[in-house]
């Protein structure tokens, strides 16, 4: 058994399949497909349940999980171990959300090239739970999230707030009440969408007994649907205001209580940083304390 046979093993156990699991890691599936059979064989004891809608951990499967986290994470801080010097290199992944990684995260890695070119950066983007995820799971160093956030074994800071705020058809009436907007369907980047909590909150609120869902992507997607009458959305202020300025959504406050929108940055707990996350925090710190 070695690094990567867990690695495999991880991939299929989350993904649920061998050909989403490979797709994830970038691998043949049937290298997958053979590299889960050899560590079977190995341990002697099967580790998922094959069926037509996909593949399940067994209870064998359930405790190498265990094991499988903890072995991978350990080998994580030991590379960061490696790379922890005076000099920051090497490579850093980060992950965001959409709505930050043009304004927020841009400047932010254009300033951190300049002063450290010998650090390669990598950008992913997703929504807040999907990236939670990847920053537990180490596929990424850290992630701007929406918070705020309390998760076991990773650290948060508040980097920004913002305004959230309702956008519609530009062509509907401006003298709808809020109650009407609400009532129409909800345009989110994804089901779990953090936004969403604060819409049912803020329906509740409203007497609006139900919210009708729409996953729709992408910003772009969001800011077309809308505009084209599909439904309305809540997104922060910043991301849409150029929207409004072409005309193609307006933009609508909403009540003091639901208005707060909260940005942080999350990495792991660990003594092991790197050189270039120390610098990449450093400089997170700075622009923060000079916004």
């Amino acid at each position: 058994m070695d690094a990567g046979d867990l690695k495999i093993f991880q991939a299929v156990a989350r993904e649920g399949s061998i050909s989403k699991a490979a797709i994830a890691l970038n691998y043949v599936q049937s290298n997958v497909t053979t590299r889960i059979r050899q560590l079977e064989e190995q341990l002697q004891a099967p580790l998922f349940r094959r069926s037509n809608r996909g593949m399940s951990l067994t209870p064998a499967g359930e405790n190498l999980l265990l094991y499988a986290d903890k072995i991978v994470s350990l080998i994580y801080e030991a590379e960061q171990a490696v790379l922890i010097g005076d000099k920051p290199v090497g490579s850093l992944r980060l992950g965001s959300i959409e709505t930050a990684a043009s304004k927020l995260l841009t400047p932010l890695l254009a300033e951190y090239r300049s002063r450290y070119p010998d650090v390669q950066p990598a950008l992913a983007t997703g929504g807040t739970h999907e990236l939670m995820q990847k920053v537990i799971r180490h596929e990424v160093h850290g992630a701007f999230i929406y918070g705020p956030q309390n998760i076991p074994d990773l650290n948060y800071m508040k980097v920004l707030e913002e305004e959230l705020v309702l956008i519609a058809d530009p062509r509907t009436q401006e003298s709808y009440e809020l109650q009407e907007w609400l009532s129409k369907p909800m345009l989110f980047f994804e089901v779990g969408c953090t936004h969403r909590e604060q819409a049912e909150a803020l329906l509740r609120d409203q007497g609006v007994p139900t919210i009708q869902v729409t996953e729709y992507g992408t910003l772009d997607n969001i800011i077309h649907g809308v505009s084209a009458g599909l439904g309305v959305s809540l997104l922060p202020r910043s991301t849409v205001v150029q929207a409004q300025s072409r005309g193609e959504v307006h933009i609508y406050s909403l009540p003091e209580p639901y208005r707060r929108l909260e940005v942080g940055f999350i990495y792991p707990h660990s003594e092991h940083l790197s050189g270039a996350m120390r610098a990449w925090l450093s400089l997170l710190k700075t622009d923060e304390k000079g916004s």
